[in-house]
């Protein structure tokens, strides 16, 4: 039997050899076929995570090219314009869906942000394909290539239930639940406005203050409920009698406030004056009953720039007014200032 020759065994090695490798390579496919597996379940898990949080949070990402205006949206953009997920998007039918002054802002944004190739940030109204009202808010980035904005991205967050939850957590601030008009603190807040310093005309004409006759007789008497549908009655009347005006407040339990911008003139704020006596002096009916009110008005005319001047001066009028037999207005004179015993300056 011969045996192999020497180029038979280097072919035998060889071959071993080239088998060895072949298995390497192949337990290291194998290997990345496996890590590419896992991969792939982890991204599709990640994946799967991000889409029920921006579910949940009502928020999804957008894109826009800026060559041809294509939008391509994640499904949840879809669901807070109301339209078929997947749907045809033409960004000037979308740009429809905002109202007027959020469109306005979104252009201008918008515009500065390409521009100076960054981003911007924007709360906006919108009114859905189904008309529903919601508010969304925008974040935005800009991406260029060789310096030149070519797409505009970011994200869109439903926050109507957060805007609701701001205006009515800054109404309760600003307004009287009961009767709805302004309370004490933005009366204060806007007479502080109107009575700043201004290079033309004062924005403020006069401050009346309107104190009602009799409620302390109807309340003790009938009531707090009966009260209090005086004062619902008493507030919906000042507004309608005061229509223009730049605001009618309930500053006290049954004390009112009203302030006049410079447009009137002092015949003019007279004769509200005697509007308002007039319309408050008329019963209110409470189940059958006619409940008799009436109003004393202190007015003062700006003529000084501070707050609490201008209110010193409107409660001596007040009390003037109260002295002459009620059911009557008296404007501020400091010549009759003196004269005027004010208990509530004691």
């Amino acid at each position: 039997m011969r045996s192999p020759s020497s180029r038979h065994i280097r072919r035998r090695a060889v071959l071993r050899q080239s088998d060895a490798i072949i298995a390497g390579l192949e337990a290291r496919l194998e290997a990345q076929t496996a890590l590419i597996r896992e991969q792939a379940a982890s991204l599709a898990h990640s994946q799967k995570i991000f889409d029920r949080s921006s579910a949940a949070a009502r928020i999804g990402v957008w894109q826009c090219n800026l060559a041809d205006q294509a939008l391509h949206w994640t499904d949840v953009v879809y669901d807070l314009f109301d339209l078929p997920r997947g749907a045809p998007l033409v960004r000037e039918d979308i740009v429809k869906c905002y109202t007027e002054a959020s469109a306005i802002e979104l252009h201008a944004k918008r515009s500065k942000g390409i521009a100076e190739r960054t981003g911007f940030g924007l709360d906006a109204e919108i009114v859905t394909a189904k008309g529903n009202r919601r508010w969304i808010r925008i974040t935005a980035s800009v991406e260029c290539e060789d310096g030149v904005a070519v797409r505009i991205f970011g994200m869109k967050q439903d926050i109507t239930e957060e805007k609701i939850l701001a205006d009515q957590t800054r109404y309760l601030a600003e307004y009287d639940v009961m009767t709805g008009l302004a309370n004490r603190s933005r009366f204060q807040t806007k007479l502080a406005e109107l009575t700043a310093d201004a290079d033309d005309r004062p924005p403020l004409g006069a401050l009346l203050l309107v104190d009602l006759d009799g409620f302390k007789q109807i309340n003790d008497t009938f009531g707090h409920v009966a009260g209090d549908e005086c004062l619902k009655e008493v507030a919906r009347r000042l507004q309608n009698a005061c229509a223009g005006v730049e605001l009618v407040s309930r500053i006290g339990g049954d004390e009112f406030a009203v302030l006049v911008g410079p447009e009137l003139e002092l015949a003019a704020i007279s004769e509200l004056a005697r509007q308002i006596i007039d319309r408050l002096g008329r019963p209110v009916d409470h189940g059958g009953r006619a409940l008799k009110l009436g109003a004393s008005i202190g007015i003062a005319i700006h003529e000084v720039r501070s707050p609490s001047d201008l209110l010193v001066r409107a409660d001596t009028a007040l009390y003037a007014a109260k002295s002459a037999g009620r059911n009557t207005f008296r404007i501020f004179k400091a010549t009759e200032a003196a004269a005027v015993r004010n208990p509530r300056a004691a």
